[in-house]
Parts: structure tokens; C-alpha cells; sequence
């Protein structure tokens, strides 16, 4: 394999989508503008009238959509979605608003380099509405994580974090508006330190050129709140 070959298979992305794709065009926007030297190889839908995809067609980039309700089981979608996928030998796969729950043998297949994105400062509220839930709790702090894909939904080694306060009068829309802001930031960049080889995990943690780095923004890792219920 010569150099250009590396440096094709290094920086080949596909993203994987279901929603409005805002996300994706922040990473769009990166690599535009040379933030994120990579190759957006497909974007793939599996909602086939996602918003996302004209914003993927508009940048020029393929577009694919993997209709789950067309297949009987999980199982069946999730290897349309491999053969998909593998066919454009990405370096990264990328999750940004796919709403669709991954299977084990896809995580597997794709382990150490499927990321994705998350409105929390995980491990505080995983799932859905989190927004909500964040001032439901009474939390001084919200925001968004990026991390490794694992088994555990949304319980994967976190890459990066970045939180914004929770204000007085704050409701589930403006909360999650700031957060978003966030999101468009540390998304590509999480992406770029992955593609530029700089991340390794180490007892389950992150490590950026070998440390847990303040640009990763791990501080509230340990101290955010959480809705779960605590046993024992």
C-alpha cells in the first residue's frame, strides 16, 4: 500500500443519520473549511425521508438510504447496513442523530472505530429526552459527549465533553440549543483527533497523545448528575 493509499483509507468517513442531519453539516462544514482533513465517503438514512440527505446531496456526497422496516429483523438490517458501509472502506463510521439501536455483531464489526454523539454529559442520562431530564433533575450543568460506540447504549469510552450551564427560566428547546452549539464544535474535532491517530483507550478510558487532556473536557465526567436510581 503507498502513502496515498494510507491517507485514503485514514480519513474515509461514513455517517450514518435519521433526522434533520445538523450534525452532519457541521461535519460538512469542517471539512470545507480543512478543520477535518477527511473524506465523507456516504452518508446513509434509515429514514428515507430524512432531512440529512439533502444536505449530504447538496455537498456533493452519496447518498444511501436503509429502510429498517423493510427488513424482518435487526439482524437483517444491520448486515444491509454492513455490506453498505464496508463497501466504502471507511476509516470512521460515524453516528450523528442515527436512531436506530445497533446490534452486537455490528458493534463488533466496527469496534475501536464507531463513534458517536450524545445531548448529556454522559454518564448522566443516557437515552432519550435528555434535555428534560437534565432540568428535571435540578442539574447546574448540561451538555453533549462523544464516544466509542460499545454494547452498553451510551456507555461507551467517552473522546471528549463539553458542558454549558443550565439557567433560570431554561426550558427542554433553549437547553438543547445551547447544547447543540457545543455539539457542532467537538464533534469534528473528536472525529479529527481519531483519523489523525492521536486517541487510545486504556482501562476504558480516552487517552488524547497518550493523557487524559483538559482540551478533552472530561471534568464532569465523574460529578454529573444522574437520573438512575442508585442501588445497593
Amino acid at each position: 500500500m503507498n502513502q496515498h493509499e494510507q491517507n485514503q483509507l485514514r480519513c474515509g468517513v461514513v455517517v450514518l443519520v435519521s433526522g434533520r442531519g445538523s450534525n452532519l453539516q457541521a461535519i460538512i462544514n469542517a471539512v470545507r473549511s480543512g478543520r477535518l482533513p477527511a473524506e465523507i465517503r456516504a452518508v446513509i438514512s434509515s429514514e428515507p425521508g430524512a432531512p440529512a440527505l439533502a444536505r449530504a446531496r447538496t455537498a456533493g456526497i452519496p447518498t444511501y438510504t436503509i429502510d429498517h422496516r423493510e427488513f424482518a429483523t435487526r439482524e437483517q438490517f444491520d448486515q444491509a447496513l454492513m455490506r453498505r458501509i464496508d463497501a466504502c472502506n471507511p476509516r470512521a463510521v460515524v453516528l450523528a442523530g442515527f436512531m436506530r439501536i445497533l446490534g452486537n455483531a455490528f458493534i463488533d464489526h466496527y469496534a475501536g472505530r464507531l463513534i458517536n454523539i450524545h445531548p448529556s454529559l454522559l454518564p448522566a442520562f443516557p437515552g432519550l429526552n435528555t434535555h428534560a431530564r437534565a432540568l428535571q433533575s435540578g442539574a447546574s450543568h448540561h451538555g453533549a459527549s462523544v464516544h466509542f460506540v460499545t454494547h452498553e447504549v451510551d456507555g461507551g469510552p467517552i473522546i471528549i465533553q463539553a458542558a454549558v450551564p443550565v439557567l433560570p427560566g431554561d426550558t427542554p428547546e433553549t437547553l438543547a440549543e445551547r447544547v447543540l452549539g457545543e455539539e457542532h464544535r467537538i464533534y469534528p474535532l473528536a472525529i479529527r483527533w481519531f483519523l489523525d491517530g492521536r486517541l487510545s483507550v486504556e482501562g476504558g478510558r480516552v487517552l488524547l497523545d497518550g493523557q487524559q487532556r483538559p482540551e478533552q473536557g472530561l471534568t464532569h465526567q465523574e460529578t454529573a448528575h444522574s437520573d438512575t436510581p442508585e442501588t445497593g
